[in-house]
């Protein structure tokens, strides 16, 4: 039976598109809680009648450390404490249910087995949750069957930011069974509470300009937002690097706290992280609940999202919390349409809310967040003098984002402070060269070619997604589709989907065909050199 059920869920697994070495690890490791007579796992130390059972304690779990390995110790063990001994019976205590009867189920006659060597005085040990000894706890020896416990209705309710514990709630009599687990409960099995949030990244230090000000005023009033149906729903920010995004999701997540809101704020990876945690430690029900169970949802840089059971379960998730009117905000360094990698009835949900961009930084806004980060660095070092000549100067020339504006007042800082001299617009040159030279290119888009080379050739941007074939419009969409494969990261069957939904080999015939016309006609090749640089600029 034991062999059935670990194979079933093997092939569960690779049908979710897991890896199979994941479940095979998980197979091993519910055999050596298990498995393995006693005479293999004991050692040649003899007993110690004289020591006393809390003594014994410590040798018991180190030698627990030394079999199950240290990964495996303090994700099971490392909150596992001796209460008392009693009548040949060690009471253990553990905080949580969860881990009570995962312990009891995999781990119980291991630990019986290694504590008889260590203190032959006990011949039973009993597992119970902190704080409700007498009425959860239960008793096994060597050859007690285990008692499957009935589930209890959940007496927590997550108030997840950060992994912040869960608060108590009292419990309704006719509350059905849940499985839900608190918060820090959940840290631990899963790694699943949040992704710390930044104390700095609030609305009040976010500095509004005309490039970010539709997407503040969208997330400060979904964050604010109290009564009735979620806004905006989802509510996705996109951006290139170092805009700003991550400080809006942050800012959400604390504003929302302050209103009182049960939040969780995660990054893809961490989300990707916690949910295969879930999958080995068998905690998936667990660990879908607790996201349904929130009032929002905040989830940065979803364009990492990868692996198809993965991407069913966030898309499963962001359907339930939006059918039920709980408020979802997603960031992305692109749009919903162009997340080639993303699920496309994912990307279809994303794309039903609000889609803000985040455009890139103008000067006046650059100079207002350098200045910022001068009087921070101020604070700390009061002779730090930046003139405003070398502000404007630098807000000038660092075009690209506001990560680099904070390289670039590091780098003056440490000028200053290690040379001892005052700033000038030659030295603040000199000491910021390093960030002018490395600006990133523009990233291109294909509406912005499809609208450049219309422009160019005196067609409609509808013309070339049209179905007419004629010379004077086939010509640019063919250069328009050969701009598209070279200058962007898109598929061939992506960028047929943008030219009015043509097939992939069309795109393929188009680019080959541009290509030789370029190898033949040095008019062209100069006409499309032109147009990748009007473009790239």
């Amino acid at each position: 039976m034991y062999k059935t059920d670990d194979n079933a869920k093997y092939a569960r697994g690779l049908q979710d598109g897991e890896s199979a070495s994941s479940f095979r690890a998980m197979d091993a490791l519910s055999r050596s809680g298990n498995g393995g007579s006693d005479d293999d796992n004991a050692d040649d130390t003899p007993p110690r009648d004289t020591d006393t059972p809390e003594a014994a304690w410590p040798r018991v779990k180190r030698r627990l450390r030394a079999e199950l390995g240290e990964d495996v110790f303090a994700s099971w063990f490392g909150r596992l404490e001796l209460e008392s001994v009693s009548r040949q019976t060690a009471h253990l205590t553990v905080p949580t249910r969860f881990l009570k009867s995962w312990i009891e189920s995999h781990y119980a006659d291991r630990v019986l087995t290694l504590f008889k060597a260590e203190y032959p005085g006990v011949a039973r040990v009993s597992f119970a949750v902190r704080d409700s000894v007498g009425r959860e706890g239960s008793v096994h020896t060597a050859a007690q069957p285990r008692a499957v416990e009935a589930l209890r209705p959940a007496a927590t309710a997550l108030t997840a930011s950060q992994g912040a514990a869960a608060q108590p709630v009292a419990s309704r009599a006719a509350a059905a069974p849940a499985a839900t687990f608190t918060a820090q409960e959940a840290a631990t099995v899963s790694d699943f509470g949040g992704n710390p949030l930044d104390s700095r990244l609030t609305f009040t230090s976010f500095i509004i300009g005309n490039s970010n000000a539709l997407a503040h005023a969208a997330a400060e009033r979904v964050a604010r937002h109290a009564t009735g149906p979620a806004l905006y729903n989802p509510l996705y920010l996109h951006a290139g690097v170092g805009l700003g995004k991550t400080h809006l999701l942050q800012a959400v997540a604390h504003e929302a706290r302050i209103q009182g809101k049960k939040i969780i704020y995660l990054t893809a990876d961490r989300f990707m992280y916690g949910f295969v945690a879930a999958l080995k430690s068998q905690t998936a029900l667990a660990f879908k609940e607790k996201l349904r169970g929130i009032d929002l949802l905040i989830i940065d840089d979803v364009q990492f999202l990868q692996g198809k059971s993965i991407q069913q379960e966030f898309g499963h998730t962001i359907n339930s919390l939006i059918d039920a009117g709980r408020q979802i905000v997603v960031a992305a360094d692109r749009p919903p349409s162009d997340l080639d990698a993303l699920d496309e009835r994912v990307c279809s949900r994303l794309a039903g809310g609000l889609v803000v961009e985040v455009n890139a930084l103008d000067e006046d806004l650059r100079g207002r967040i350098l200045a910022a980060r001068i009087e921070a660095v101020r604070a700390v070092n009061p002779t730090f003098q930046v003139p405003d000549t070398v502000v404007a100067y630098v807000a000038r020339v660092i075009a690209t984002n506001g990560r680099d504006l904070d390289g670039a007042v590091n780098r003056l800082l440490a000028h200053t402070t290690l040379t001892g001299t005052p700033l000038t617009l030659e030295t603040a040159e000199a000491a910021i060269r390093d960030l002018i030279r490395t600006r990133e290119p523009r990233r291109v888009k294909i509406e912005d070619i499809q609208k450049l080379v219309a422009s160019r050739y005196n067609v409609s941007r509808a013309d070339i997604l049209s179905e007419r074939r004629t010379a004077a419009v086939v010509k640019p969409r063919q250069i328009a589709m050969y701009l598209s494969k070279i200058l962007t990261l898109r598929s061939l069957p992506e960028i047929g989907r943008r030219f009015g939904g043509r097939d992939h080999t069309t795109v393929l015939h188009a680019v080959r065909k541009i290509e030789k016309m370029v190898g033949d006609d040095a008019a062209l090749r100069e006409e499309i050199e032109l147009l990748k640089r009007m473009l790239q600029e």
